[in-house]
């Protein structure tokens, strides 16, 4: 139990030192990883599905190579958790939705996502696929056609979402590592209400092969970990030009894990006053405020900016967003995926029942019907061609201020994490949690959230995480990570990245 609570508890990147230097064999920490997941998921729900056999193999594959002296990847020995969002070839993948399940044998992907496989190529080893909301759809986890994801912080709340899983997960030190996805929010908000680190690339740094489509302009795969040098190193791996993508860039790929060592001194940090004003829990706001002033003291330059066009975001994702699920998910139409059940040859109404009528749960419903409706005829003018036009405007806004500063710093969530059911029945409630995200991704900027210092609920209680978000012009994800490693320095009283005195100061 010792050696098993040792293990857990080391970053992504002591993991691998710990393999590599053959401290610790590979199978045990996969062995480690396996008895904490049995422990801990059926409280916290984190995971779909376990490859413990896959696991095994893969880490004693990683510990003969050691043996042979043949040189180990960036990952060896790492266990990782994957968003079920993600295609891993021979292991269930169902998004979170009961429609990619016919009868009781899941949907069994021929092949692997880019990023998964770049992932096995560093020597990581697969623990399982993460829960997550239907098709991607939600902020909590709740809407997962299984069962929820719980809080490690407080399992009578939510995790966030929709990349939930993967974030207990990795706060929960089940494994040190996952990926998500992230459309609206859904890497950087879990990350927030969780406690862990979670980061959104610019569009196309990521390839989205493999990753099944929410919707499409805005979806990007981004890496969760316990340690913002855990995240640079999973983003390193990830990253990179892919011609099976066609919306994937032709960039290379910077030395983000060395970026964390940069420092602050000099870097000029916007703060949108729209994010600091109605609406923002005050006691998030105040440990937001703090870890921006931590930055100032370390030698970063405070400027105040404006996002005005902010104040429509939430309504631009949710015409944008809804109108691409509508056409992605046209495809789960019981013939080529979808089928639940086996209805009588030629029954059409049959067909109907065990696909579209019973497959989706209502969250998934309700945003391909929105979807549809916005671009109906009549309404596509009204409300598709203006929320794409809003959109250059949102964009437009931040390339201005990225001409003025380096980064811009925010709060990831207006509160802390609410409680399981609480919003349900108010899913517009329930889209404002991403009202702080969503702008990154209707421009294709880089965004990452890094915890903070916790704060109560508004009712009194327990500190929960709190999360800052740091975002970047495009490309700029190694300017994101040396701001976060400051802040994560000072936060856990270690000496932070490029400090201005010998001693770090205290929070």
């Amino acid at each position: 139990m010792g050696q098993r609570n040792e293990i857990q508890h080391w970053t992504l990147i002591e993991v691998a030192q710990h393999v590599a230097a053959g401290d610790v064999s590979a199978e045990e920490v996969a062995r480690s990883a396996l008895d904490t997941i049995e422990e801990l998921n059926t409280p916290l729900g984190a995971f779909l599905t376990v490859t413990a056999d896959q696991m095994l193999t893969q880490a004693r594959a990683v510990d003969a190579r050691r043996t042979r002296g043949e040189p180990l990847g960036k990952l060896a020995g790492v266990p990782l958790g994957i968003k079920d969002a993600l295609c891993t070839r021979g292991v269930p993948t169902t998004c979170g939705s009961k429609i990619l399940v016919r009868g009781s044998e899941p949907w069994r992907p021929p092949y692997d996502a880019t990023t998964v496989a770049r992932l096995w190529a560093e020597g990581a080893l697969l623990a399982g696929k993460c829960n997550m909301d239907e098709f991607a759809m939600g902020s909590s986890t709740e809407n997962s056609a299984f069962f929820p994801a719980r809080n490690p912080a407080d399992p009578t709340r939510t995790p966030g979402g929709s990349s939930g899983g993967s974030a207990v997960a990795v706060a929960a030190r089940m494994i040190p590592g996952a990926l998500g996805s992230d459309t609206g929010g859904s890497v950087r908000q879990p990350a927030a209400y969780t406690g862990c680190v979670g980061v959104k690339p610019t569009y196309g740094r990521v390839s989205r092969f493999g990753l099944i489509a929410y919707a499409s302009s805005l979806d990007v795969v981004g890496p969760m970990a316990s340690d913002v040098r855990g995240a640079a190193r999973l983003l390193e791996v990830i990253a990179g030009h892919d011609p099976r993508d066609g919306t994937s860039l032709d960039q290379p790929v910077d030395a983000y894990e060395a970026a964390c060592e940069r420092g602050v001194r000099g870097l000029r940090v916007g703060v949108p006053e729209e994010y600091f004003g109605t609406g923002l829990q005050p006691e998030v706001k105040t440990q937001v405020e703090a870890a921006i002033h931590l930055l100032e003291r370390e030698g970063a330059t405070l400027v105040p900016v404006h996002l005005p066009h902010t104040r429509h975001a939430v309504a631009t994702y949710y015409v944008i967003a809804t109108a691409e699920a509508s056409s992605n998910l046209a495809r789960f139409d019981g013939v080529r995926f979808g089928l639940r059940h086996e209805p009588p040859a030629g029954d059409v109404t049959a067909m109907y029942e065990a696909t579209r009528g019973k497959g989706f749960g209502p969250e998934v419903k309700r945003r391909i019907v929105l979807g549809t409706y916005v671009l109906s005829h009549g309404y596509y003018d009204a409300y598709y061609r203006k929320a794409q036009q809003v959109r250059t405007l949102i964009r437009r806004d931040f390339d201005q201020v990225f001409g003025e500063v380096d980064v811009i710093a925010t709060p990831t969530a207006p509160t802390v994490a609410f409680l399981l059911g609480e919003q349900l029945d108010d899913p517009l409630t329930m889209y404002l949690n991403d009202v702080y995200t969503l702008p990154a991704n209707l421009a294709g900027l880089p965004a990452l959230s890094v915890p903070v210092a916790p704060a109560p609920p508004s009712g009194g209680g327990s500190p929960l995480p709190v999360g800052l978000q740091l975002l970047g012009p495009p490309l700029a994800e190694a300017r994101l990570f040396a701001a976060a490693a400051v802040v994560e320095a000072m936060l856990t009283s270690r000496q932070p990245p490029g400090a201005l005195s010998p001693t770090a100061p205290t929070p």
